[in-house]
């Protein structure tokens, strides 16, 4: 019957934490964009309810000052009336519809961020590795890092580039700050597939 030695099973439970602690990086980074784009949307959503404020208030002042200059002795024909109770469940389905559509964009923002970490090959520059796990070094605030295991290091690595050619453009900029042994590595569904040669 076959048993497992509990040092590999500890080395499972240590992959194990190692996974979890970069998934909820990953999607604390997609938090964070949700956040940014949620933000952007409502500015505009402002913006637009803003808009369509202006242009009723036109409108109504128009028609208003339309209405002053038509004779007295005139009788208006035809008056169109619109119980208030409808404009406003008008208004709150327009409302209801918004808010659901902030909430689908939100779940497509999600997916797709996923889809792309999991699927595409991303390039990362890691500027230090540790022989212990090292979760002082981690935050919920810093956005776009990597904690990833290479036996029996575990390597942190700062952005997420689509090219190589940003990558090598950060790392420059981290050698200047004094990450002198910074270097670029490629990633695939959260392995390292290679170091990257320094142009």
């Amino acid at each position: 019957m076959p048993f497992i030695e509990e040092s590999d099973l500890l080395e499972l439970h240590k992959d194990i934490d190692k996974a979890q602690i970069i998934n909820e990086r990953l999607l604390d980074q997609i938090k964070f964009k949700n956040k940014e784009l949620k933000r952007s949307k409502i500015q505009r959503n402002i913006f637009a309810g803003v808009t369509v404020l202006f242009l009723i208030a036109s409108l109504a002042i128009t028609s208003f000052t339309a209405g002053l200059s038509t004779s007295s002795s005139k009788v208006a024909e035809t008056s169109f009336s619109v119980p208030l109770d409808s404009l406003d469940s008008f208004k709150a389905r327009i409302d209801n519809l918004r808010r659901e559509n902030e909430e689908l964009s939100l779940v497509k923002e999600f997916y797709l961020a996923k889809n792309f970490l999991e699927k595409e090959t991303i390039y990362s520059v890691q500027i230090k590795s540790f022989v212990d796990n090292n979760l002082t070094l981690s935050s919920k605030s810093l956005n776009n890092t990597l904690f990833v295991k290479t036996n029996p290091f575990y390597s942190y690595s700062l952005g997420n580039f689509e090219t190589l050619d940003e990558a090598q453009k950060f790392r420059k900029q981290l050698v200047n700050l004094g990450f002198e042994d910074a270097f670029v590595a490629s990633y695939k569904e959260g392995k390292r597939l290679k170091i990257e040669p320094a142009n």
